[in-house]
């Protein structure tokens, strides 16, 4: 009867993971059906820890993280969670060896999220580390399905697809970040001198950790090249409108791309992926 339990969790995942991001879904679905569960529990895992230190805040977040953090690893030593989320997320974890230092780093950021920092370089890359750059090794883990070598051969540009994806969300979410929670990523600037310059100075560095992303999507496994292609594409879609996008209006405005060019982009992006990847 457990296998009942383990469905509910994974569907649970995959309902956080469609609630949040038409996105990241659309990629998932573009995944070979046996690897799409694991995903959507690292989503879903994720996300929770998100909306703890993003939304709640009419509850005492540093508790509610503490919390987290315990239940996480009482699942991950037990192998079994009530909480749904826990639950399909440690089942991912354990079946796929991924390891929990990732985990750590990625909680250790969240907690970052909870303080009122004045981001230097290191403590800026240290961010994304955590919150972006494990979370893209966790899903590799899951992409290769183990295969060590694989995995080492394709981190360094996993990370980078993650950091780019990080700063694009940065920069996408600059008007909450500064003016709901009080945040400022970017080192050494000023959010209130914030303009064109400094702006460029950024989306020149995601061009670059994008270009680099590129290089391994190539060399991913069949099973997951185009879902992760896919998700290269959107945020590519999302990255070319922030650029078009004056700094005033960042910081004033949060950058979309409709569903309808979500799915439009899906489409043609699978033509260029023939063409172009394999």
């Amino acid at each position: 009867m457990k296998k009942l339990f383990d469905e509910l969790a994974y569907k649970v995942s995959k309902a956080v993971t469609e609630k949040y991001s038409t996105s990241f879904s659309l990629g998932i679905l573009a995944l070979k059906p046996s690897i799409r569960h694991a995903i959507y529990a690292i989503y879903g895992y994720v996300r929770l820890a998100d909306e703890i230190v993003d939304s709640f805040h009419d509850y005492d977040k540093a508790c509610l993280l503490q919390r987290f953090k315990i239940e996480t690893w009482t699942a991950l030593e037990e192998g079994i969670s009530l909480n749904p989320i826990l639950q399909s997320f440690q089942d991912t974890v354990n079946h796929f060896t991924i390891d929990k230092t990732l985990i750590d780093q990625f909680l250790h950021s969240m907690q970052m999220d909870l303080q009122q920092i004045d981001y230097n370089s290191d403590l800026y890359n240290e961010y994304i580390l955590g919150s972006a750059e494990v979370v893209g090794l966790m899903c590799l883990q899951v992409f290769v399905e183990g295969n060590k070598e694989a995995f080492n051969n394709l981190k360094p540009y996993a990370m980078k697809l993650g950091s780019a994806f990080q700063k694009i969300n940065f920069l996408r979410d600059l008007k909450d970040d500064y003016h709901v929670l009080g945040r400022s990523y970017f080192p050494n600037i000023d959010m209130k001198t914030f303009n064109n310059k400094i702006k460029l100075e950024i989306e020149n560095e995601i061009e670059t950790e994008f270009k680099e992303a590129l290089i391994g999507i190539k060399k991913l496994p069949a099973s997951s090249k185009f879902g992760v292609y896919l998700a290269y594409k959107y945020y590519l879609s999302l990255f070319k409108k922030i650029k078009s996008t004056p700094a005033d209006k960042i910081m004033n405005q949060r950058i979309r791309i409709p569903n309808s060019q979500k799915f439009s982009l899906a489409m043609s992006s699978y033509v260029q992926y023939k063409m172009a990847i394999l």
